[in-house]
């Protein structure tokens, strides 16, 4: 079998453009249209050669510009970092378009390369063009050839739009805990280059200067906490956010449990009247607005009482992120309360807790099973009359272990794009992972930002009102 195989980034030439020309079929606006949810809103519009008008065509050239840098320049192993593109025109089916990818810019410290990208249609006129930024492989990777590559289109690039306005306002005063391995130095780094945080590096200083030495990364500007190991990081990094040097708080290379333990401690660490808990935010090609999984990292087995609480921050955020009436799914294996099965109780529960105001800031119904959360067609089927079913934006899950299966198949299986938060503490802290890609890392950043932000503003307020 042909394989292809990718540029690392030193094969990267700038100036050197890669010209593909694409037909458009009619397979390929079906395919575009199912993933956007418009299988049956096909235009029947006119073009040029009397061809539909492809309603997708926006998608449609996002799509081939993602094709071909996920699989020729530089190819597999490229990591999205941003995109900007300004979209315009349209294509029809049988129209022969042409897309050009042409490096402009190289970084060798990180291995980042800016790509120009446009798409004009056969009379020459633009479709798309813009900007995108990649990481660049290290090395050559070669895939077996295996015809077209399948794009999933992201039709609301909600954590992309989340990254942008985060960008906005001085960066969030971040300590990253333990920054000793390359990652979680340089996913820090990337979210300080676009405005996100200010970090302030906790942990072994000759070991995080030796990271970044080996990473060719520059940490001028940044400040440094030296301390002996990761336990002693954990545990200055919480001061200095009780303290108020810091606003937040980012794992780097220490274990999930060394970081949390010195988060949860009654004396000195970061507790509120809330209980901790993890958001799941994921951008999920087949749904039409950011989806929360709640909570599926830290709570094992949540009584109602906890899960009260995980509903409450997941309000929270929702509201922070612009989300003003939040609507949360208490998910179950069925629709009705049965008293064999714990999950449903507590979801009644849950539901009379909100009608009461001891949950607030949003709307709660459940029990409902996954497809009657996110599917207003299996609502309409089953009859189910509810301002939440099929429209969900949170779904709270019985336990961590059902929470982690929801989170990680939207992600494996479904092309989500994901982020992670840990609320309820005095400050946000994002709890990073070795195989979380840069973007899931600017994204958790950005929502971090904007959760801290939120919760100055909420703090700003009650201060004037009690002044007044």
């Amino acid at each position: 079998m042909s394989s292809v195989i990718s540029l690392s980034f030193d094969e990267v030439v700038c100036g050197t453009p890669l010209v593909v020309p694409r037909t458009l079929t009619a397979a390929d606006v079906e395919a575009l249209a199912f993933a956007a949810g418009l299988a049956d809103n096909i235009a029947d519009g006119e073009h040029g050669h009397g061809a539909p008008v492809v309603p997708l065509q926006a998608a449609a050239a996002v799509t081939l510009v993602s094709h071909l840098v996920n699989r020729r320049l530089p190819g597999a192993g490229t990591v999205v970092v941003e995109q900007r593109f300004e979209l315009a025109g349209s294509m029809a089916i049988g129209e022969t378009v042409t897309a050009t990818i042409t490096p402009i810019d190289k970084e060798a410290s990180t291995r980042r390369v800016v790509l120009h990208c446009s798409v004009t249609g056969a009379d020459g006129r633009t479709i798309l063009q813009g900007r995108m930024t990649v990481l660049a492989p290290q090395q050559r990777v070669a895939l077996p050839e295996t015809g077209p590559a399948e794009v999933i289109f992201r039709r609301t690039d909600a954590l992309g739009r989340l990254i942008q306005r985060a960008e906005q306002g001085a960066p969030l005063a971040t300590a990253i805990v333990h920054p000793c391995d390359r990652d979680s130095l340089l996913g820090a780094l990337e979210a300080a280059k676009r405005g996100l945080i200010r970090p302030v590096l906790v942990g072994p200083e000759a070991r995080i200067r030796a990271t970044a030495e080996a990473a060719g990364a520059d940490l001028s500007g940044c400040r440094i906490v030296g301390v002996e190991h990761s336990h002693a990081a954990a545990a200055a990094a919480v001061a200095i956010a009780r303290s108020g040097e810091v606003a937040a708080l980012m794992k780097g290379s220490l274990h999930t449990d060394e970081l949390m333990g010195a988060v949860v401690a009654r004396e000195t660490g970061l507790r509120t009247a809330r209980r901790v808990s993890h958001v799941f935010l994921l951008d999920v090609p087949a749904y039409p607005r950011l989806l929360m999984v709640t909570d599926a990292a830290i709570n094992i087995a949540p009584d109602a009482a906890t899960k009260a609480d995980i509903l409450q921050n997941a309000f929270d955020l929702a509201r922070a992120l612009g989300i003003e009436r939040p609507r949360a799914a208490a998910l179950a294996a069925v629709e009705t309360v049965n008293p064999a099965m714990a999950s449903t109780v507590d979801a009644a529960m849950l539901c009379k807790m909100a009608d009461r105001g001891q949950i607030t800031g949003g709307l709660v119904d459940g029990p409902l099973a996954f497809d009657n959360a996110v599917s207003e067609e299996a609502v309409r089927i089953k009859g189910i009359v509810s301002p939440v079913a099929g429209r969900a934006d949170i779904l709270l899950v019985p336990d961590l272990e059902a929470g982690n299966m929801v989170a990680k198949q939207l992600q494996y299986l479904a092309g989500a794009d994901s982020a992670g938060i840990v609320l309820g503490a005095r400050v946000p802290i994002v709890l990073t992972s070795r195989a979380d890609s840069v973007r899931t890392r600017l994204a958790s950043a950005a929502v971090m930002k904007l959760q801290a932000q939120a919760h100055a503003q909420a703090l700003q307020a009650r201060a004037v009102s009690k002044a007044a």
